[in-house]
């Protein structure tokens, strides 16, 4: 109808702009746009016919007037019924004397407008199932945006569960790494103050013995003696040598294997992340 120029020039059929109608051959309800008519799908059928239909009207009337075939057999006689059984236009002579007398006829008008009526309600088959052919293209067409549409959300929703994970374990990462620090840290400041405490008495002790040398090389008994009981060295000496070497780390401080981590059940269960199936 949206390429027919004659069917606008039917007033009262005509549906307005944005009004609605089902189509007589789907039964589908069809929404009329800004555009009216004119926004409709083209039916390709539809308008061969409709071309057809305007070539004939155009003809001259002698051209469309009706041509009288003459039976090949009785050249005088026109051929004015149809045997039914041969399936073939035949004249009456044919029918009383010829091969078709023992043959079922019927006259040509009629089987004419019976097999034009037949080949109209083909026709309209035909262009029905095209609409239906072609709605049913337009929903698969519907269809295949919306597998697009819902495969671009499942990839985003995907790809957004995946980046949670990966928060997930560097978040956990980070912790663990802080408790490697925590105990490296505590363990350094412990071993250090020792090395400062040996470090001291170390210099202590060197001191001592230097004094201890130089008050061996005084010649003089009485001076050695007054320098030795002096400062009190013998007993410096003694005491220095009676110092505690016990406060050391004990075999293995060092060792930081306790914070080793199996990941490998994590990582097979990773693996097996799958989609969930069923609701």
């Amino acid at each position: 109808q949206a390429s027919n120029p004659l069917w606008q020039s039917r007033g009262s059929s005509a549906v307005p702009s944005g009004g609605r109608f089902r189509c007589p051959s789907c039964r589908h309800e069809v929404v009329l746009d800004r555009h009216g008519v004119y926004g409709l799908q083209r039916n390709l059928l539809v308008e061969n016919i409709i071309d057809i239909y305007k070539q004939e009207s155009a003809r001259p009337l002698h051209a469309k007037a009706e041509q009288h075939l003459m039976c090949e057999e009785h050249e005088d006689e026109r051929i004015n019924i149809y045997c039914l059984r041969c399936e073939a236009p035949t004249c009456s002579l044919c029918k009383v004397f010829g091969a078709h007398k023992d043959c079922e006829v019927a006259p040509l008008p009629a089987v004419y407008q019976r097999q034009k009526s037949e080949l109209s309600d083909g026709i309209a088959m035909l262009v029905a199932g095209n609409d239906r052919i072609q709605a049913i293209i337009t929903q698969m067409e519907e269809i295949c945006h919306t597998i697009e549409e819902n495969g671009r959300r499942q990839k985003q929703h995907l790809g957004l569960r995946f980046d949670s994970l990966y928060s997930i374990l560097e978040e956990r990462k980070k912790e663990l790494l802080q408790s490697i620090a925590r105990e490296q840290e505590a363990k350094l400041q412990r071993v250090r103050g020792l090395i400062r405490q040996y470090g001291d008495h170390l210099e202590a002790s060197s001191k001592l013995v230097e004094s201890a040398i130089h008050a061996m090389e005084e010649p003089q008994m009485a001076v050695y003696l007054q320098q030795l009981l002096g400062v009190c060295l013998p007993c410096r000496i003694t005491d220095m040598s009676k110092v505690s070497m016990s406060s050391r780390p004990e075999p293995g401080y060092e060792n930081m294997d306790h914070f080793s981590i199996n990941v490998d059940y994590v990582a097979e269960m990773l693996r097996t992340i799958e989609f969930q199936t069923g609701a």
